[in-house]
């Protein structure tokens, strides 16, 4: 198996951040996922959250997944 701990994206966390809210999903306000540990490998959690705020969006962890919400609606925690 491949060690991926070191990968780097050849992409500027700017461009790897602009490339994620670009795809088809996030355009169309519905919801994308990504690995937490890609998140901070490629962007890093300040820029992350700082572009989360930019957009008025919402991001929810859980088991080293983060599933963003597209949009700036509330988010329910159902249980």
């Amino acid at each position: 198996m491949q060690d991926l701990t070191h990968f780097h994206s050849p992409l500027s966390p700017e461009h790897w951040l602009r490339d994620l809210f670009s795809s088809k999903a996030a355009r169309d306000g519905k919801i994308i996922r990504r690995k937490a540990r890609d998140i901070e490998r490629l962007a890093g959690w300040d820029l992350f959250l700082s572009e989360l705020d930019r957009r008025g969006y919402h991001a929810i962890e859980n088991c080293g997944q983060v599933v963003i919400f597209c949009n700036n609606a509330p988010v329910h925690v159902l249980r």
